[in-house]
């Protein structure tokens, strides 16, 4: 990891750039509990999944990867979200979440080894 001022820089830029993408997908997804969280978190395992098999430089993945995807999206507002559900709601969101998010990363390791 880049321990410069400009590593930094970059996680900091990556993260506003993600939490700002986060933000407009929960601002479309309107008030059902759950369905902007279960978005970011699906779309960021695929991408993180394709980000990992591209042969791309330290300074891209602490833009792309620790910044933008990680501020993208979020454990903690999926546990909330979860537990807002009840107990059935909440176990079917997790399972559904978990299912999706390793297909997608899978999706995502396979993209980007096809291109």
């Amino acid at each position: 990891m880049e321990r410069t001022a400009l590593g930094v820089g970059l996680v900091a830029l990556g993260g506003f750039v993600g939490a700002l993408a986060r933000h407009g997908v929960d601002v479309l997804a309107g008030d059902v509990t759950g369905l902007g969280t279960l978005a970011v978190n699906v779309a960021g395992s695929f991408a993180l999944g394709f980000l990992i098999t591209r042969s791309v430089g330290a300074r891209t993945r602490l833009l792309v990867g620790t910044g933008a995807i990680s501020s993208f999206t979020t454990y903690s507002t999926f546990t909330a979200d979860a537990v807002a559900l009840g107990t059935l709601g909440g176990t079917t969101y997790v399972a559904v979440t978990y299912g999706l998010g390793f297909a997608a990363a899978l999706s995502g390791l396979a993209a980007g080894r096809r291109s």
